[in-house]
């Protein structure tokens, strides 16, 4: 099982060099937001059901790699909302 601090520490480097905050809600839900800190802008607005199958390494790559296909695939259109 991985803790909540690490969860989110790995979440918020796999965005890199865009900046991320990652918050796990009292229900357990998670909440990722990936912005440009110079500007402000924000790319991606994600939450996720349940931290309950996030319990590797693996399963946490995974995750980041999905958003960031999803991501990359809108650039062109602005914020990225997700509810994944």
């Amino acid at each position: 099982m991985i803790s909540t601090l690490e969860l989110r520490h790995i979440v918020e480097c796999g965005f890199q060099p865009l900046s991320c905050t990652c918050t796990v809600n009292p229900d357990g839900s998670l909440m990722i937001k990936v912005f440009d800190s110079s500007s402000g802008r924000v790319d991606l607005l994600a939450t996720a059901g349940s931290t309950s199958e996030l319990t590797s390494s693996c399963a946490i790559a995974n995750l980041i790699g999905e958003l960031r296909s999803e991501m990359a695939a809108h650039h062109a259109t602005g914020t990225v909302v997700l509810s994944i």
